[in-house]
């Protein structure tokens, strides 16, 4: 049996990452755990979709959303929690639900210094695929391959969840010296240090690392730019 890889949290560091991917939603919430390796390959450690329905009462249906983040990053103490940025969209409810998911495990992470990163989903869809508009079968083969599962996942909140892991770790450069969540912003549009270190390091990231923070770059100054991941104008009703 081979041995397990090492695990690490520090930035630029050459060993395997784990990753809980969020797909958030009230009614479904995706959760993936997943353990990226440097050489760009994965496994899969857990996947579930906690579910709740539309009569149940407000506040238990967030709770049990909580507590499920809660029991996964208790379990499989996860090295960063990645989630799916919130887009606004003709249903109000909807987006209003979806924040609500967002907001209870992202606490549960902080409660426990467990560092958050947001991606949104053309971002992940780009990882994954290399089509920032990529159909959710495509999205779903790549998974599987990358993950080597023996089925396609599903449903596709699982499917998701696990696409918005391996988004973060290959941004954030697992198996390179260079942190590519500089490239990540927080939910409030914000510098992180992540980010601050990143631009002070230019040297050490890749060619198409130092093409990305460079697309990052333009996009954020306003300027169009060849490649730049696309921005969602929406996400599916929950």
């Amino acid at each position: 049996m081979s041995a397990a890889p090492v695990r690490g949290t520090a930035a630029g560091s050459l060993v395997a990452q784990r990753i809980l991917g969020v797909d958030p939603g009230l009614t479904r919430c995706g959760f993936a755990v997943v353990e990226m390796r440097p050489d760009r390959t994965g496994a899969s450690v857990a996947v579930e979709v906690a579910g709740t329905r539309s009569d149940q009462d407000l506040a238990e249906r967030i709770l049990a959303i909580q507590r499920a983040a809660e029991r996964l990053l208790d379990v499989h103490a996860p090295d960063v929690l990645a989630i799916e940025r919130v887009f606004a969209q003709n249903n109000a409810p909807t987006v209003v639900g979806t924040a609500q998911a967002s907001g209870v495990v992202i606490a549960a992470a902080a409660a426990r210094g467990i560092p958050v990163a947001w991606h949104t989903p053309s971002e992940v869809k780009a990882a994954v695929t290399d089509d920032g508009a990529a159909a959710k079968d495509a999205v779903a083969r790549m998974v599987q391959r990358i993950l080597r599962l023996d089925e396609l996942p599903k449903p596709v909140d699982a499917t998701d969840a696990y696409a918005v892991a391996i988004c973060h770790a290959w941004r954030s450069g697992v198996g390179t010296r260079h942190d590519m969540s500089a490239g990540t912003r927080t939910h409030q549009g914000a510098r992180t240090a992540a980010q601050q270190a990143a631009a002070r390091q230019p040297s050490e990231a890749t060619p198409a690392q130092r093409a990305w923070a460079e697309a990052e770059r333009r996009a954020a100054n306003g300027r169009s730019s060849p490649g730049a991941p696309g921005v969602s104008r929406g996400r599916r009703a929950r």
